[in-house]
C-alpha cells in the first residue's frame, strides 16, 4: 500500500475524540497528512510529531472548503 505525505497547517477548529473518549481540537500550526489508503487520513501535529488522529478523506475535504485546513504541497 502506498503512503502519501502532504505539508498542511490547521487554521481553524478540527475536533477529534482521544481514546478516552474526550472531545478535543488539534491545535493551530504546522502539521502533516497522511494517507495511507482511498478513504483514511492520519493529522500528526507537535514539535516532534508526538500526536496524531485519524480521519476520513470527505472530514479532511470538508476542513479544507471550511479553511480549517491549509494544504501547504
Amino acid at each position: 500500500m502506498t503512503t502519501f505525505n502532504h505539508s498542511a497547517r490547521i487554521t481553524g477548529p478540527i475536533a477529534y475524540t482521544t481514546s478516552e473518549g474526550k472531545t478535543k481540537k488539534i491545535p493551530l500550526g504546522p502539521c502533516m497528512l497522511e494517507q495511507s489508503g482511498a478513504s483514511d487520513v492520519d493529522i500528526v501535529w507537535g514539535s516532534k510529531g508526538e500526536s496524531s488522529a485519524a480521519f476520513t478523506v470527505q472530514e479532511m475535504k470538508s476542513a479544507t472548503e471550511l479553511g480549517h485546513l491549509l494544504l501547504l504541497d
